[in-house]
């Protein structure tokens, strides 16, 4: 049985993809800052939990140690991510943006994911067929955000955008040096969650597809790539 672990696992993006994957024949781990959320997330999808903050080193060593200690792991969704918007749910634009706000952002959503997959790298080594799954976002796409008259070029946001377009570097760093892993960033698109405070346009049934998608690729499938639910996206 493949073995897979999603961080941020108890909620939205995160709870989604573990029910399908549950689903599609995977045992499943939760990630969650929070044991209480995460048990109840776990207990509702029929999974295990694991106690995870990705900007806390003790945290991450301690649920690397524990799967360790049940198996192993084949699959890791670095699904754990914040947007920092104001509390009235306001994106922070240009003007206010704050170093704090960027090294906040940059903790969780980069270098956690760093702290995350560095800590589990020597399982999915030991796994047959390991694979690393990145949500990102269509706002890491230089690309799209430097085109006029799109949504993206719209958003007046600093801090989310250049977090995720590391995670997309990230990416295709870790994909080069471990070749033998199937090593993705995915956006999974503009979906309601907690993250936007549910100002997405999208399910989290939608959102979801990609990340199940590429977190299912075979040796033989695609590595080092950007991808949404309608193939690969511009860097």
């Amino acid at each position: 049985m493949t073995t897979t672990l999603i961080t941020g696992g108890n909620k939205g993006l995160g709870f989604e993809t573990a029910r399908r994957l549950i689903a599609a024949g995977h045992s499943v781990y939760i990630g969650s800052r929070d044991p209480e959320r995460g048990r109840r997330a776990a207990d509702q999808l029929g999974a295990r939990l694991v106690t995870l903050d990705v900007t806390d080193e003790e945290s991450v060593a301690a649920a690397a140690k524990n799967i360790e200690a049940d198996g192993g792991l084949d699959v890791l969704v670095n699904n754990a991510g914040i947007e920092g918007r104001t509390p009235d749910g306001r994106v922070v634009d240009a003007a206010a943006t704050t170093a704090d706000l960027m090294r906040t952002l940059f903790e969780t959503n980069a270098v956690g994911l760093v702290r995350v997959t560095h800590a589990f790298l020597p399982l999915l080594q030991h796994s047959p067929a390991p694979v690393v799954v990145n949500v990102s976002s269509g706002l890491a796409s230089l690309s799209h955000v430097t085109t006029p008259g799109t949504p993206t070029y719209a958003f007046p946001g600093i801090a989310y955008p250049a977090s995720k377009a590391a995670v997309n570097m990230i990416t295709v760093q870790y994909a080069k040096a471990f070749p033998a892993m199937r090593i993705n960033a995915v956006e999974p698109g503009y979906t309601a969650t907690d993250l936007n405070h549910h100002t997405g346009t999208q399910t989290v049934a939608e959102g979801a597809q990609i990340i199940v998608r590429m977190a299912q690729v075979g040796a033989d499938g695609p590595t080092g790539g950007y991808f949404g639910a309608d193939g690969p996206l511009p860097w």
